[in-house]
């Protein structure tokens, strides 16, 4: 491994990043970042790691070296967020995480005096916001998105509340984690660095179940309990903050508590909305003409620029003006009724319910299936993949829709896959 160059391990890493669903493009500003949160040597053993969970026995026989070396090797890893350690049945298995949600935010979830976290921000900044490659790539490709919205809760009516189901609750992800951690917004830290950041808090940042676990062992993030992570949703309602999660029903591992002038993932449905970059919940509001004043507290308080004001066309007060909501633009959180003092604004169910992934496996199949990379995610050459992991993967592409099967059929190219698909149908018929 020590022959490898800067240029080579770097090269590979990105490569391998990108074989993932959620990837890298390429780019000299990804080098200098990269080169900032590993050397050259890191950077290569990383490139050789698979997809998959995978235990310091499996990196020492990859890297070929002692299973001691490759276990130290990973805690450093781990101990600076490049990769996320979890424990399982008594051991260690480690994940390298995708860069965004993953450790780009990791590398500014807190204060530290190892990195120049202003020259990074500034490099994320030219490599998210002036190069815009990344983001498109991470929020505009595919149906499949990496997050989803959360609703406000405290606005719902008992009528709304009976079709909410509970992973769509906040509330619901913190009752029924296993670890939470709090750290310090990605965003708007990333902001202050840059001039620009707003005054909602800074420490309100949520990791739950595996990556809390690791993120509060090493420091990137510190452990609260369930009530004062409680307190800290209602203060984010309080403040008109949208909770930005990631897009499964089970261990949902992050919620974002996010503003509109700093967020990435609101900054991108803003400047992406005709490609939907972000899952909506399944509400939206519904705005009632005859009561509404067009203060315009709607309008101010939504994040995402879906409220407008317009003439509310009446010819006897031709100054008046009422809100109008863009469908196309709103993420349904229920923002903008909480900042209505005119109840004037309601919730109501979307025509069409919104489609939430099971698990990780469940939403990395449906990315990669969309994304053209299946075969990247079934067939790693960074591992050997044995039976049961790959009955695994091939029981969740069975269990896509019909098209999306075909589509997984086509990128694989494989005759197993499609005998196998086959049989089961016939199966089913029989």
């Amino acid at each position: 491994m020590a022959h490898r160059t800067v240029k080579a391990g770097y090269v590979q890493l990105v490569d391998r990043l990108n074989r993932a669903p959620q990837g890298a493009p390429p780019s000299p500003l990804l080098d200098r970042i990269l080169g900032m949160l590993m050397n050259e040597r890191e950077a290569g053993l990383l490139s050789l790691m698979p997809i998959k969970p995978f235990t310091a026995r499996k990196a020492a026989r990859i890297w070929q070296i002692p299973e001691a070396e490759a276990r130290n090797i990973c805690e450093e890893l781990a101990g600076r967020a490049l990769l996320v350690d979890i424990e399982r049945h008594g051991r260690s298995v480690y994940v390298l995480p995708p860069p965004m949600a993953g450790f780009f935010e990791f590398s500014l979830m807190r204060v530290r005096d190892d990195l120049d976290q202003k020259v990074l921000s500034e490099l994320f900044h030219e490599y998210l916001n002036v190069e815009e490659d990344f983001v498109k790539d991470l929020f505009t490709r595919g149906e499949t998105q990496m997050g989803r919205v959360f609703i406000q809760e405290p606005v719902l009516t008992s009528e709304n509340a009976a079709h909410v189901l509970d992973y769509e609750r906040a509330s619901e992800v913190i009752e029924t984690a296993s670890h939470i951690g709090v750290g310090m917004c990605y965003c708007r830290h990333k902001k202050n660095h840059l001039g620009g950041a707003c005054d909602a808090p800074m420490d309100i940042c949520m990791t739950f179940n595996g990556s809390a676990e690791s993120l509060t062992k090493h420091g990137h993030a510190r452990t609260v309990d369930k009530t004062e992570c409680r307190d800290l949703l209602d203060e984010a309602y309080e403040r008109g903050l949208v909770q930005f999660g990631e897009n499964v029903q089970k261990r949902v591992s992050f919620i974002c508590n996010c503003c509109g002038c700093c967020c990435e993932a609101l900054e991108a449905q803003k400047r992406f909305t005709h490609l939907h970059p972000i899952h909506t919940t399944n509400f939206e509001p519904v705005v009632d003409l005859e009561s509404c004043k067009g203060c315009g507290k709607c309008v101010d308080a939504c994040p995402v620029e879906a409220m407008t004001l317009v003439s509310a066309n009446n010819p006897a007060k031709p100054k008046r003006r009422t809100a109008r909501l863009d469908p196309g633009s709103c993420l349904g959180c229920g923002v903008c009724v909480r900042a209505c003092t005119k109840e004037s604004l309601t919730l109501a169910p979307r025509a069409a319910r919104v489609i939430t992934p099971v698990n990780n496996a469940h939403r990395y199949v449906l990315m990669a299936v969309e994304r053209g990379k299946l075969q990247d995610l079934i067939f790693d050459n960074r591992v050997l993949w044995h039976h049961r992991a790959l009955a695994a993967l091939l029981g969740a592409v069975l269990k896509l829709p019909p098209v999306k099967r075909a589509m997984a059929s086509e990128q694989m190219k494989s005759r197993y896959l499609e005998a196998f698909a086959s049989k089961r149908q016939e199966s089913k018929t029989i």
